[in-house]
């Protein structure tokens, strides 16, 4: 019976405790309507919904919802249907076409979406087929760089205090490479949270920390320096207050270190489930890609080699290929502000450390600062060119290959410096 049937297509608005469902036909004809609880009893309810306007799994109904991550997601995207994330500003303009008055209910926003899908299902794109592999990749990458931004904002959080009372834990350990988030500057400011019990550390005393923090060399050298630092002379704060500042600063190293060890656990998890996926080996072929950075990128473009249709279209999820603005006479081309920020977070990163390992990468970025690129603008151009080349890589199943990716760039080079 449903063969004669017309394309069904769903909308669902989301929200914390239930969901609003709506299914419409290609008429726009309201077919039914629902309210499920976020739980199990309500998923199968949905799917019961679904199940009896003719979904099936040859038939799957597509459904529009405003989030992409979520138990209900990962319910719908079992199987072949096809789920589409829609942008909340975007689902907020369509509403004003069913209606003047800005009116908003949670079952017209369902209806909303559904039709959505009726009338431009092709602008949106669905969510991409990944692998269960792809997936967990992504859940590990993404929860480790957001650990490491959570390190960095309670490390800021600590030199901010350290500027309060304390500028000799400042001088000791910000020009080193990690500053406050070093093993040795841990240990070594929880042993003395304070400059009066800094000044009064010994070298026997200083040595065992650094030994404690995982340090293998130069202990004598290093204890002996920051001894020095202690016990220069600085501008203090009263007594009770340093005191009161270095319980702050104690509080404050407990979050770090699990700041810091949440970030190491997450990154180890991360690089062994990168190494088990297909694609790790051409990721890694590429300049400037370690297995934590290759788990970042794979982790945002996936493994479906369908998601992407050519490699601009990677470039502009990614926003590293330009966009013009044409009006009349005026014309304007300028980076991308909607975009993957960390894909591009990902291949600044990328694209900066590509410098040193590759000739070809360098001589680009060279060439573009010479015609007047700023550092950003120049090392958003050669991500544009990497995500080129490993777009073409991913689907031609082949390694990086520095003479085919920069061969005009190398043979001027050379050119130049003959």
């Amino acid at each position: 019976m449903w063969e004669d049937r017309l394309t069904i297509f769903c909308g669902i608005d989301w929200a914390e405790r239930h969901h609003d469902v709506a299914l419409v036909d290609e008429t726009g004809t309201l077919l039914g309507k629902a309210r499920i609880t976020d739980d199990a009893a309500g998923y199968n309810k949905l799917l019961e919904l679904l199940a009896e306007h003719g979904d099936g799994p040859d038939t799957p109904i597509p459904v529009a919802i405003e989030t992409s991550h979520g138990l209900l997601v990962a319910t719908l995207r079992a199987g072949n249907r096809k789920v589409f994330a829609i942008n909340p500003l975007a689902a907020s303009r369509y509403r004003d076409r069913h209606g003047v008055s800005r009116k908003k209910s949670d079952p017209g926003d369902a209806l909303v979406l559904a039709n959505i899908l009726r009338t431009d299902m092709v602008m949106h794109r669905p969510l991409s087929a990944d692998s269960e592999l792809a997936r967990a990749i992504t859940v590990l990458a993404r929860a480790q760089q957001d650990a490491v931004w959570s390190r960095q904002q309670i490390a800021n959080q600590v030199r901010s205090l350290l500027r309060e009372y304390y500028p000799a834990a400042l001088l000791a350990f910000q020009g080193k490479k990690g500053g406050l988030t070093r093993p040795d500057a841990r240990v070594v400011l929880a042993l003395a949270p304070t400059p009066a019990k800094a000044a009064r550390l010994t070298l026997a005393q200083l040595r065992a920390a650094l030994k404690r923090s995982g340090r293998t060399r130069s202990f004598d050298t290093e204890a002996e320096r920051l001894q020095a630092v202690f016990r220069a002379e600085y501008a203090r704060q009263i007594p009770a207050v340093e005191n009161a500042f270095g319980q702050q600063l104690q509080a404050l190293l407990l979050q770090l270190a699990a700041a810091c060890q949440a970030a190491d656990d997450l990154a180890a998890a991360a690089e062994a489930c990168f190494h088990q996926h297909a694609d790790s080996e051409i990721l890694l072929s590429f300049p400037g890609l370690g297995p934590l950075l290759g788990a970042r990128v794979l982790a945002e473009i996936g493994d479906d080699r369908t998601r992407f249709a050519d490699a601009r279209a990677l470039k502009s999820y990614a926003g590293s290929a330009p966009i013009t603005r044409a009006s009349g006479k005026k014309r304007f081309v300028g980076r991308r502000f909607v975009k993957n920020n960390r894909l591009m977070n990902a291949g600044f990163l990328w694209a900066f450390a590509a410098l040193q390992a590759s000739p070809g990468a360098d001589a680009h970025y060279r060439r573009r600062r010479e015609h007047g690129d700023w550092h950003n603008a120049a090392q958003r151009n050669l991500l544009n060119r990497f995500l080129g080349q490993l777009h073409h890589c991913l689907q031609t199943r082949q390694h990086y290959d520095e003479q085919h990716a920069f061969a005009p760039v190398l043979a001027v080079s050379v050119g130049q410096a003959a």
